[in-house]
């Protein structure tokens, strides 16, 4: 049995597969079995925040569709539609269990801006302590390239930090992480456990389900952006009876990637790697690199040979070298036409040149991840 006893805050993520028939459109049997199992999570004392897909398909349903259409304004007002309705599906089936659901709709930008990550944080505090579920979804209907985070099993993995996740449970389509494809090869192994996600990143392959977008490989993205934080996160089968449940309770299902409790990343470092949008990049020359890279040395302009893209003061920037090889992301001191007029120079003519110097620094080691 496993020892769930310091799980307190849950985040339970359902993919389209999970909602729907085989004819891609909603079912409300399916939708009842997750809904009556989250009730029972709730039952044992625990929050619970569900991320969950399903409005096209609702939209589908709705519209009479057979299939769905590949016209990016069509998928779009699909999401309209069908996210109302997906919801008052939810608020119906909470209703017989006496529990009682808001949504919030969500895009990249609202945990690319420090300031909305934190409203949605206090939002999401202010639910649970009300007792309310969270019922979270990308806001498709306004989603474009520019600011879609693309996946729920991403979304999932970025809302971890504003609900104060302890962990976050995939519910798929799949019993949980093999080491082959079960599909296509029958001696393939469930993985019941991992601690090193560096030792079963080689079984990270993508899904053959034709409804959600997420496979395999954007659930191991999600388990190192979780697990960085601090978060375990599981992956169980929806189509098991009580499959949530049954891991709740400890019963040795699905595969789990330990958090370890500890967080490895600072709220601001886990925000700058993970959740933030990267506005350009910064090309540095080798010693720059190598400091960097090594000791964790702040980015002076003297060590910096380019720029490239178009962004201010305080953007989220990629350090490269001059082959493209990254080292490091971090938040700007100036802005892109700022960092061309002063790149290559000693700290000392900042001022000589910008006719003003704030920092030192372009980007200050406190404001900067290494990535290895």
């Amino acid at each position: 049995m496993r020892n769930l006893a310091h799980i307190h805050n849950v985040i339970v993520k359902v993919g389209s597969s999970s909602l729907t028939d085989e004819n891609g459109k909603i079912s409300d049997e399916k939708m009842l079995k997750i809904v009556s199992q989250i009730a029972y999570v709730k039952r044992r004392g625990m929050n619970v925040i569900l991320v969950s897909s399903g409005a096209q398909a609702a939209g589908m349903g709705v519209l009479g569709l057979k299939k769905k259409p590949k016209d990016m304004s069509q998928k779009q007002a699909l999401a309209a539609i069908g996210q109302a309705k997906l919801m008052e599906h939810y608020e119906n089936l909470f209703n017989i269990f006496h529990l009682k659901c808001a949504q919030i709709l969500v895009n990249h930008g609202d945990f690319d801006d420090r300031k909305r990550q934190n409203n949605l944080e206090n939002a999401m505090k202010a639910l649970l302590e009300y007792g309310v579920i969270p019922i979270i979804n990308e806001n498709d209907t306004l989603a474009v390239d520019e600011i879609k985070v693309g996946d729920n099993d991403t979304l999932a993995s970025m809302i971890v930090p504003a609900a104060n996740g302890d962990i976050l449970i995939l519910m798929s389509d799949i019993d949980g992480l093999y080491n082959d494809n079960p599909s296509t090869n029958p001696k393939a192994k469930l993985i019941p456990y991992v601690d090193d996600l560096s030792k079963v990143e080689k079984y990270a392959k993508d899904s053959d389900s034709k409804v959600g977008t997420g496979g395999m490989i954007t659930k191991i993205n999600a388990a190192r952006m979780v697990n960085a934080y601090g978060c375990d996160m599981a992956i169980i089968n929806a189509a098991k009876e009580n499959a949530l449940v049954d891991f709740i309770d400890g019963k040795e299902i699905g595969t789990i990637f330990d958090g370890h409790r500890e967080k490895n990343l600072s709220a601001k470092a886990h925000w700058i790697l993970y959740r933030s949008n990267i506005r350009g990049k910064i090309i540095v020359d080798a010693g720059a690199f190598k400091a960097i890279n090594e000791k964790h040395t702040s980015l002076l302009p003297k060590g910096i040979k380019d720029v490239e893209g178009d962004f201010v003061i305080s953007s989220v920037v990629d350090i490269v070298d001059e082959a493209g090889n990254i080292c490091a992301k971090g938040i700007t001191n100036y802005s892109s036409d700022e960092i061309k007029l002063i790149k290559g120079l000693k700290t000392s003519d900042i001022e000589k040149v910008l006719h003003y110097k704030d920092y030192d620094e372009v980007i200050h080691a406190d404001n900067l991840v290494v990535i290895r």
